[in-house]
């Protein structure tokens, strides 16, 4: 199969990573994945939030990683109303998934008195905003988190982080699987997947909805065997 943009199936898109992207927040990464684009920043405070303060004056201090999600007006057309008074359930659901994501290779005792935010705003969505937000984010993570070790190295006795995080998806378009979806074929896929692995291989979550038909074990197979593709050529970029 010959997808519309000439991809094979098991072919991403074009992927660029810009780091330094501004100079205000502690790290920040623009990350595109064809005509997607997200910029992914970390802020870090100097303490933790209440609830995660332990009474027990013997129990190291863990850290905590949270993160924020919004598409800007401009990222789709028509354009997207600016979110005034409240989060809408996508994004809450999307922020949480990348929160989840990147805190699965988190030492938080290694990491102590600091909570790591990672905002990822989407400037322009065209498919895969999810999944790049965990895969720019992580990048931003690791650049933050360097930062904070090489500020006080010896307040560090091991790494902070554990593994790499990347994300993809994976769908059925015209009954054939296919890598790394853009808008176009998200928008008739038969089934859409989103899978979130570690660079060691292990899988941190699958998101996965038959748009049509359902689907068999076999095809569930085979889409997976496509994101494990994808995740570990996405490692080797966060990597470089």
């Amino acid at each position: 199969m010959r997808r519309h943009d000439q991809r094979t199936p098991d072919q991403l898109r074009p992927i660029q990573v810009q780091r330094g992207f501004t100079k205000t927040a502690l790290s920040s990464v623009l990350m595109e994945a064809g005509n997607t684009m997200v910029l992914c920043t970390a802020s870090v405070e100097k303490s933790i939030p209440p609830w995660r303060k332990s009474k027990d004056p013997l129990q190291p201090v863990l850290g905590w990683v949270t993160a924020e999600y919004n598409m800007l007006p401009g990222s789709t057309s028509p354009r997207k109303a600016r979110d005034r008074s409240k989060v809408d359930g996508r994004t809450t659901e999307i922020q949480r998934l990348i929160g989840r994501s990147l805190r699965a290779v988190v030492d938080f005792a290694a990491l102590g008195e600091h909570t790591i935010t990672i905002d990822c705003d989407v400037l322009q969505a065209d498919g895969g905003t999810r999944t790049a937000s965990v895969t720019g984010g992580f990048i931003a993570l690791a650049d933050a988190v360097r930062q904070i070790v090489a500020a006080r190295p010896e307040s560090f006795s091991r790494p902070v982080l554990t593994d790499t995080v990347a994300a993809v998806s994976v769908g059925v378009v015209e009954g054939c699987p296919v890598l790394d979806l853009d808008y176009q074929e998200d928008s008739r896929a038969e089934v859409d997947m989103n899978v979130i692995m570690t660079g060691s291989g292990r899988f941190i979550e699958v998101q996965g909805t038959a748009e049509g038909a359902p689907f068999d074990q076999e095809m569930l197979n085979r889409m997976l065997d496509l994101a494990r593709l994808g995740i570990a050529q996405l490692s080797d970029i966060q990597r470089q």
